[in-house]
Protein backbone atom coordinates (compact mmCIF):
# COMPACT_ATOMS: atom_id res chain seq x y z
CA UNK A 1 0.00 0.00 0.00
CA UNK A 2 1.60 3.97 -0.67
CA UNK A 3 2.16 5.36 2.23
CA UNK A 4 1.02 8.78 2.53
CA UNK A 5 3.39 12.05 1.81
CA UNK A 6 3.35 13.56 5.23
CA UNK A 7 4.23 9.80 5.92
CA UNK A 8 6.92 10.23 3.58
CA UNK A 9 8.16 13.59 4.97
CA UNK A 10 9.38 12.23 8.01
CA UNK A 11 11.81 9.97 6.14
CA UNK A 12 12.83 12.41 4.15
CA UNK A 13 16.50 13.82 3.98
CA UNK A 14 18.95 16.83 2.15
CA UNK A 15 20.01 14.94 -0.76
CA UNK A 16 23.45 16.97 -0.68
CA UNK A 17 23.85 16.57 3.05
CA UNK A 18 21.40 13.83 4.52
CA UNK A 19 20.19 15.89 7.24
CA UNK A 20 16.52 16.30 8.13
CA UNK A 21 13.76 18.64 6.92
CA UNK A 22 11.38 20.47 8.68
CA UNK A 23 8.62 22.55 6.53
CA UNK A 24 9.06 26.12 7.07
CA UNK A 25 5.87 27.39 4.79
CA UNK A 26 3.44 25.05 2.81
CA UNK A 27 5.84 25.52 0.16
CA UNK A 28 9.27 25.35 1.09
CA UNK A 29 11.12 22.80 2.96
CA UNK A 30 14.83 23.34 4.79
CA UNK A 31 17.28 21.30 6.36
CA UNK A 32 17.46 21.82 10.42
CA UNK A 33 21.26 20.50 10.60
CA UNK A 34 22.96 23.51 12.28
CA UNK A 35 26.63 21.68 11.35
CA UNK A 36 25.78 22.04 7.15
CA UNK A 37 24.35 24.72 4.94
CA UNK A 38 21.19 25.73 5.38
CA UNK A 39 19.42 24.02 1.86
CA UNK A 40 15.90 25.06 0.89
CA UNK A 41 13.38 22.77 -1.42
CA UNK A 42 10.32 23.40 -3.14
CA UNK A 43 7.20 22.00 -2.34
CA UNK A 44 5.06 21.63 -5.91
CA UNK A 45 1.54 20.84 -6.06
CA UNK A 46 2.10 19.17 -2.67
CA UNK A 47 4.71 17.10 -3.83
CA UNK A 48 8.38 17.63 -2.45
CA UNK A 49 11.16 18.23 -5.22
CA UNK A 50 13.99 16.73 -3.72
CA UNK A 51 16.47 17.30 -6.32
CA UNK A 52 20.49 18.74 -6.08
CA UNK A 53 20.39 20.60 -9.10
CA UNK A 54 23.65 21.24 -9.10
CA UNK A 55 24.30 17.45 -9.88
CA UNK A 56 21.43 16.76 -11.96
CA UNK A 57 20.40 17.05 -15.76
CA UNK A 58 17.49 18.66 -14.76
CA UNK A 59 16.39 22.20 -14.01
CA UNK A 60 14.55 23.81 -11.46
CA UNK A 61 13.24 26.41 -13.78
CA UNK A 62 11.84 23.59 -16.12
CA UNK A 63 10.68 21.71 -13.05
CA UNK A 64 8.98 24.85 -11.49
CA UNK A 65 7.24 26.36 -14.61
CA UNK A 66 5.67 23.16 -15.54
CA UNK A 67 4.33 22.36 -12.28
CA UNK A 68 6.95 19.38 -11.99
CA UNK A 69 4.76 17.52 -15.13
CA UNK A 70 6.58 14.79 -17.34
CA UNK A 71 9.93 15.86 -19.20
CA UNK A 72 8.66 12.77 -21.63
CA UNK A 73 5.09 13.25 -22.82
CA UNK A 74 2.59 10.30 -21.02
CA UNK A 75 0.26 9.68 -23.68
CA UNK A 76 -2.63 8.81 -22.36
CA UNK A 77 -4.56 5.68 -24.42
CA UNK A 78 -7.88 4.84 -25.24
CA UNK A 79 -8.95 1.17 -25.01
CA UNK A 80 -8.55 0.26 -28.38
CA UNK A 81 -5.11 1.67 -27.83
CA UNK A 82 -4.63 -0.11 -24.27
CA UNK A 83 -5.62 -3.23 -26.39
CA UNK A 84 -3.20 -3.39 -28.43
CA UNK A 85 -0.01 -1.80 -26.31
CA UNK A 86 -0.85 -5.07 -24.25
CA UNK A 87 -0.64 -7.21 -27.13
CA UNK A 88 2.41 -5.93 -28.65
CA UNK A 89 3.85 -5.26 -24.82
CA UNK A 90 1.98 -8.25 -22.37
CA UNK A 91 3.76 -8.80 -19.23
CA UNK A 92 6.86 -11.12 -18.81
CA UNK A 93 6.22 -14.21 -17.15
CA UNK A 94 9.91 -13.49 -15.57
CA UNK A 95 8.35 -10.34 -13.87
CA UNK A 96 5.15 -11.90 -13.04
CA UNK A 97 7.31 -14.96 -11.26
CA UNK A 98 9.96 -12.35 -9.36
CA UNK A 99 7.29 -9.92 -7.94
CA UNK A 100 5.60 -12.91 -6.34
CA UNK A 101 9.36 -14.10 -4.84
CA UNK A 102 9.99 -10.88 -3.83
CA UNK A 103 6.02 -10.61 -1.84
CA UNK A 104 6.79 -13.85 -0.88
CA UNK A 105 11.01 -13.18 0.66
CA UNK A 106 9.27 -9.79 2.27
CA UNK A 107 7.05 -11.87 4.28
CA UNK A 108 9.39 -14.19 5.76
CA UNK A 109 12.42 -12.42 6.18
CA UNK A 110 11.35 -8.79 6.90
CA UNK A 111 9.30 -7.18 9.42
CA UNK A 112 5.67 -6.09 9.08
CA UNK A 113 4.61 -3.73 7.23
CA UNK A 114 7.93 -4.12 5.15
CA UNK A 115 8.86 -1.15 3.46
CA UNK A 116 9.73 -0.76 -0.21
CA UNK A 117 10.83 2.13 -2.39
CA UNK A 118 9.44 1.78 -6.26
CA UNK A 119 11.90 4.19 -8.24
CA UNK A 120 11.02 5.53 -11.25
CA UNK A 121 6.87 5.01 -9.69
CA UNK A 122 5.41 7.77 -11.63
CA UNK A 123 3.15 4.70 -12.87
CA UNK A 124 2.87 1.18 -11.71
CA UNK A 125 5.21 -0.97 -13.51
CA UNK A 126 4.08 -4.27 -15.51
CA UNK A 127 3.78 -7.06 -13.36
CA UNK A 128 4.12 -4.83 -10.11
CA UNK A 129 0.37 -4.61 -8.60
CA UNK A 130 0.90 -6.96 -6.30
CA UNK A 131 3.68 -4.74 -4.46
CA UNK A 132 0.70 -2.24 -4.27
CA UNK A 133 -2.21 -4.33 -3.71
CA UNK A 134 -0.02 -5.69 -0.61
CA UNK A 135 -1.58 -4.65 3.01
CA UNK A 136 1.91 -5.31 4.70
CA UNK A 137 4.05 -3.74 1.84
CA UNK A 138 4.34 -0.18 2.41
CA UNK A 139 5.07 2.12 -0.90
CA UNK A 140 7.55 4.68 -1.15
CA UNK A 141 7.69 5.96 -4.58
CA UNK A 142 9.43 8.66 -6.69
CA UNK A 143 10.13 9.78 -9.69
CA UNK A 144 11.42 12.91 -12.02
CA UNK A 145 8.00 13.93 -12.27
CA UNK A 146 5.00 14.54 -10.28
CA UNK A 147 2.17 11.76 -10.13
CA UNK A 148 -0.88 10.53 -8.08
CA UNK A 149 1.37 7.46 -7.34
CA UNK A 150 4.72 9.43 -6.08
CA UNK A 151 5.52 11.05 -2.83
CA UNK A 152 7.80 13.44 -3.52
CA UNK A 153 10.19 14.42 -6.65
CA UNK A 154 14.01 13.19 -6.96
CA UNK A 155 16.95 12.47 -9.01
CA UNK A 156 18.17 8.26 -8.31
CA UNK A 157 21.58 9.68 -8.56
CA UNK A 158 21.46 11.29 -4.75
CA UNK A 159 18.05 9.50 -2.92
CA UNK A 160 16.86 11.91 -0.73
CA UNK A 161 16.24 9.45 2.40
CA UNK A 162 17.72 7.40 5.18
CA UNK A 163 20.82 5.15 5.31
CA UNK A 164 19.22 1.43 5.84
CA UNK A 165 15.67 2.59 5.79
CA UNK A 166 14.06 -0.13 3.36
CA UNK A 167 13.79 -3.72 3.36
CA UNK A 168 13.65 -3.77 -0.56
CA UNK A 169 13.82 -1.13 -3.63
CA UNK A 170 12.60 -2.17 -7.53
CA UNK A 171 14.08 -0.48 -10.04
CA UNK A 172 11.98 -1.20 -13.50
CA UNK A 173 13.02 0.51 -17.11
CA UNK A 174 14.76 3.29 -15.59
CA UNK A 175 18.72 2.48 -15.11
CA UNK A 176 18.95 3.15 -18.96
CA UNK A 177 17.80 6.43 -18.29
CA UNK A 178 20.16 7.68 -15.71
CA UNK A 179 23.83 8.89 -16.74
CA UNK A 180 25.31 7.22 -13.90
CA UNK A 181 24.17 3.93 -13.27
CA UNK A 182 26.91 2.42 -10.60
CA UNK A 183 26.03 5.42 -8.70
CA UNK A 184 22.07 5.04 -8.45
CA UNK A 185 22.97 1.27 -7.85
CA UNK A 186 25.48 2.49 -4.82
CA UNK A 187 22.56 4.39 -3.26
CA UNK A 188 20.15 1.73 -3.76
CA UNK A 189 22.12 -0.20 -1.16
CA UNK A 190 23.29 2.51 1.03
CA UNK A 191 19.01 2.69 1.36
CA UNK A 192 18.66 -0.78 2.05
CA UNK A 193 18.64 -2.47 5.34
CA UNK A 194 21.02 -5.46 5.95
CA UNK A 195 20.15 -8.57 3.86
CA UNK A 196 18.01 -5.94 1.82
CA UNK A 197 16.04 -7.14 -1.57
CA UNK A 198 16.43 -5.25 -4.69
CA UNK A 199 14.67 -6.44 -8.12
CA UNK A 200 15.90 -4.49 -11.44
CA UNK A 201 15.12 -4.78 -15.20
CA UNK A 202 16.66 -2.99 -17.86
CA UNK A 203 16.97 -3.10 -21.29
CA UNK A 204 19.37 -4.68 -23.37
CA UNK A 205 19.36 -4.62 -26.87
CA UNK A 206 16.21 -2.31 -26.81
CA UNK A 207 16.52 1.00 -29.14
CA UNK A 208 16.46 3.91 -28.23
CA UNK A 209 13.22 5.36 -26.24
CA UNK A 210 12.13 8.73 -24.26
CA UNK A 211 14.85 10.84 -26.45
CA UNK A 212 17.10 12.71 -25.17
CA UNK A 213 16.60 10.65 -21.56
CA UNK A 214 18.09 7.27 -22.94
CA UNK A 215 22.08 6.69 -22.35
CA UNK A 216 23.23 3.18 -21.13
CA UNK A 217 22.25 -0.56 -21.73
CA UNK A 218 23.32 -3.48 -20.01
CA UNK A 219 24.16 -7.90 -20.89
CA UNK A 220 22.96 -10.01 -18.50
CA UNK A 221 26.41 -10.43 -17.10
CA UNK A 222 27.32 -6.62 -17.21
CA UNK A 223 24.14 -6.08 -15.59
CA UNK A 224 25.09 -8.25 -12.73
CA UNK A 225 28.36 -6.73 -12.20
CA UNK A 226 26.89 -3.92 -12.07
CA UNK A 227 25.10 -4.99 -9.05
CA UNK A 228 27.95 -6.78 -7.81
CA UNK A 229 27.65 -5.57 -4.11
CA UNK A 230 24.89 -7.79 -4.04
CA UNK A 231 24.63 -11.58 -3.57
CA UNK A 232 22.43 -12.83 -6.64
CA UNK A 233 19.39 -14.95 -5.77
CA UNK A 234 18.30 -14.90 -9.76
CA UNK A 235 19.18 -13.20 -12.72
CA UNK A 236 18.58 -13.41 -16.86
CA UNK A 237 16.68 -12.49 -19.75
CA UNK A 238 13.44 -10.66 -19.48
CA UNK A 239 12.18 -10.21 -22.85
CA UNK A 240 14.49 -12.65 -25.19
CA UNK A 241 15.24 -12.55 -28.98
CA UNK A 242 11.83 -12.99 -30.34
CA UNK A 243 11.27 -9.20 -28.49
CA UNK A 244 14.02 -7.75 -29.64
CA UNK A 245 13.23 -8.73 -33.37
CA UNK A 246 9.80 -6.76 -32.94
CA UNK A 247 11.60 -3.52 -31.67
CA UNK A 248 13.75 -4.32 -34.38
CA UNK A 249 11.12 -4.30 -37.22
CA UNK A 250 9.66 -1.00 -35.68
CA UNK A 251 12.69 1.03 -35.77
CA UNK A 252 13.91 -0.42 -39.23
CA UNK A 253 10.87 0.47 -40.72
CA UNK A 254 10.44 4.29 -38.99
CA UNK A 255 13.62 4.90 -40.10
CA UNK A 256 13.62 3.69 -43.53
CA UNK A 257 10.02 5.58 -44.02
CA UNK A 258 10.70 8.74 -41.63
CA UNK A 259 7.23 7.28 -40.08
CA UNK A 260 6.58 6.39 -36.64
CA UNK A 261 3.37 5.12 -37.47
CA UNK A 262 4.65 2.87 -40.48
CA UNK A 263 6.65 1.80 -37.77
CA UNK A 264 4.02 0.74 -35.37
CA UNK A 265 1.73 -0.61 -38.02
CA UNK A 266 5.19 -3.00 -38.88
CA UNK A 267 5.72 -4.20 -35.17
CA UNK A 268 2.00 -5.00 -34.72
CA UNK A 269 2.90 -7.58 -38.10
CA UNK A 270 5.03 -8.80 -36.51
CA UNK A 271 3.49 -9.19 -32.76
CA UNK A 272 3.55 -12.73 -32.71
CA UNK A 273 7.62 -13.29 -32.87
CA UNK A 274 7.91 -12.48 -28.98
CA UNK A 275 5.84 -15.54 -28.21
CA UNK A 276 9.22 -17.71 -30.05
CA UNK A 277 10.94 -16.40 -26.33
CA UNK A 278 8.75 -19.12 -25.14
CA UNK A 279 11.07 -22.27 -26.70
CA UNK A 280 14.45 -20.19 -26.75
CA UNK A 281 16.91 -21.61 -24.20
CA UNK A 282 17.84 -19.50 -22.08
CA UNK A 283 21.69 -20.03 -22.74
CA UNK A 284 20.83 -18.35 -26.06
CA UNK A 285 17.74 -16.01 -24.65
CA UNK A 286 20.54 -14.40 -22.59
CA UNK A 287 22.71 -13.26 -25.28
CA UNK A 288 19.97 -11.52 -27.70
CA UNK A 289 17.61 -10.52 -25.08
CA UNK A 290 15.33 -7.62 -25.68
CA UNK A 291 15.97 -7.38 -21.71
CA UNK A 292 17.55 -8.70 -18.22
CA UNK A 293 16.45 -8.54 -14.13
CA UNK A 294 18.57 -9.15 -11.44
CA UNK A 295 16.95 -10.31 -8.05
CA UNK A 296 19.41 -10.06 -5.73
CA UNK A 297 19.83 -9.55 -1.63
CA UNK A 298 22.55 -6.82 -0.17
CA UNK A 299 26.21 -7.85 0.76
CA UNK A 300 28.95 -6.67 2.56
CA UNK A 301 31.35 -6.70 0.14
CA UNK A 302 31.37 -6.87 -3.82
CA UNK A 303 32.26 -10.41 -6.30
CA UNK A 304 35.53 -9.90 -7.76
CA UNK A 305 35.93 -8.89 -11.51
CA UNK A 306 37.00 -12.70 -12.56
CA UNK A 307 33.90 -13.61 -11.21
CA UNK A 308 31.75 -12.15 -13.94
CA UNK A 309 33.68 -14.01 -15.95
CA UNK A 310 32.87 -17.41 -14.29
CA UNK A 311 29.46 -15.87 -13.69
CA UNK A 312 29.04 -16.02 -17.21
CA UNK A 313 30.03 -19.45 -17.60
CA UNK A 314 28.57 -20.77 -15.50
CA UNK A 315 25.40 -19.51 -16.83
CA UNK A 316 25.89 -21.02 -20.26
CA UNK A 317 27.05 -24.49 -18.56
CA UNK A 318 23.94 -24.69 -16.48
CA UNK A 319 21.96 -23.45 -19.59
CA UNK A 320 23.56 -26.30 -21.85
Amino acid sequence: MLVSTEECLEALRCPRTGSKLARVSPDVLKTVCPETAEMTYRVVDGKPVMIDFSESVFSEGDILRSNAASPIERKHYGRLTRFFKKLLSPTKKSTVANVNRLVDDLQTTAARPAKLLVIGGGSIGQGMDPLYEHREISVYSFDVYASPLTQFIADAHQIPLPDDFFDAVVIQAVLEHVLQPAQVVSEIWRVLSDKGLVYAETPFMQQVHEGAFDFTRFSESGHRYLFRWFETISSGANGGPGTQFMWSVDYLIRSVFRSMMLGKLAKLAFFWTQYLDAIIPARFAEDGASGVYFYGRKAQAPISPKAIIAHYQGAQGRHA
